[in-house]
Order: structure tokens, then C-alpha cells, then sequence
């Protein structure tokens, strides 16, 4: 009969250690792999800018707390402000942004197509807290295939429309142009 118990026992670890090992896998597995992960960055030049993860990884870094509406808990992102990106490309800002410019405007791209826009002034932190990010960490953990390798968060929208899952690109375009 002991020997029975004893069986049982093992079979039983044996199970509980399968279950994690394929969950540990399954996790790692479901991580978007940084050295392919490229985003580009156009702002009306024959050559863009195409960043890799760590490309962005040697950036100076911003970390946000907020709540993504969608979750509802509260989450910390890591990633590279979205003006300083821009700024890579000569997008002026600050008290650089003036006249024509303000027609300007970013298109951000998913690599499922999806798309949203923003004008370049609710970037601009001279004119807008806006604190939007492309994220690459969320609880210091990588993004997941689902959310990334890169995602922009925009703590500040109240409906998480504009969180641009698996970002791919930022176009930068002047209305009427």
C-alpha cells in the first residue's frame, strides 16, 4: 500500500513539473525575438530611419504607470518618448514648432495594418503632456507576440484605440501636402 502512495506522489510531481516546464516554454516562446524587431521612422525622406529593439534599448528611457483601459490593473511600460524619435528624423519641436508645421501630422502603423493618427503638436510635451511611448517592456518583462515587439501607449486617452499593438511605423506627413 505504501508503495502505491508513493507512486501516486511521484506521478503527481511528475505532472505539476510537466505542467510548469510547458508553461515556462510556452511563455518564452510567446515573446517577440528582439534581434528581428525593427521600427521605421519617415518623415517625408527618401531614406527612413529603421530602429532596432536594441537600438532602442540604448535610447534614454521613460517608464510609465498607468492603467491600460482594456486591463483595467495597473501596468509599467518602458520604451523611447515618441518626440524623441521624431527628433531623430528633424521633426522640430518645442519652441522649434511653428507655422506649417502644425499641419504635420503622424500616422502609426501595426503590422496588421491597423493605423491611427495623431497631429504632431499633442506629441510636442512643449505643447501637450502627452507622454505617448514606444513601449518594448510591460512589468519588465518583453512584449508579448501580441502586443509587440513595440507598442505605443498613450497613457492619457481615455479609450485604448490609439495603443498601437505591434508597431511597425511612424510616418510623419504635412496636411495638404
Amino acid at each position: 500500500m505504501k508503495k502505491a502512495h508513493l507512486s501516486a506522489d511521484l506521478i503527481a510531481a511528475a505532472v505539476i513539473c510537466l505542467v510548469l516546464a510547458y508553461g515556462l516554454a510556452r511563455r518564452s516562446s510567446a515573446q517577440v525575438p528582439s534581434n528581428s524587431a525593427r521600427l521605421k521612422i519617415a518623415n517625408g525622406t527618401a531614406t527612413p530611419l529603421e530602429l532596432s529593439a536594441a537600438d532602442l534599448k540604448g535610447m534614454p528611457r521613460t517608464t510609465l504607470k498607468t492603467v491600460n483601459p482594456h486591463g483595467q490593473k495597473p501596468e509599467v511600460y518602458e520604451g523611447v518618448a515618441i518626440q524623441q524619435l521624431l527628433h531623430r528624423v528633424g521633426v522640430p519641436d518645442g519652441e522649434n514648432m511653428r507655422g506649417a508645421v502644425l499641419s504635420s501630422y503622424v500616422v502609426a502603423e501595426a503590422s496588421d495594418g491597423y493605423r491611427v493618427v495623431f497631429s504632431l503638436a499633442e506629441l510636442d510635451p512643449g505643447i501637450l503632456d502627452s507622454e505617448v511611448i514606444v513601449a518594448d517592456t510591460m512589468d519588465g518583462a518583453p512584449l508579448d507576440e501580441k502586443h509587440g515587439p513595440f507598442q505605443l501607449v498613450v497613457p492619457h486617452d481615455k479609450r485604448a484605440a490609439r495603443w498601437v499593438r505591434m508597431l511597425k511605423s511612424l510616418t510623419v506627413s504635412q496636411a495638404g501636402k
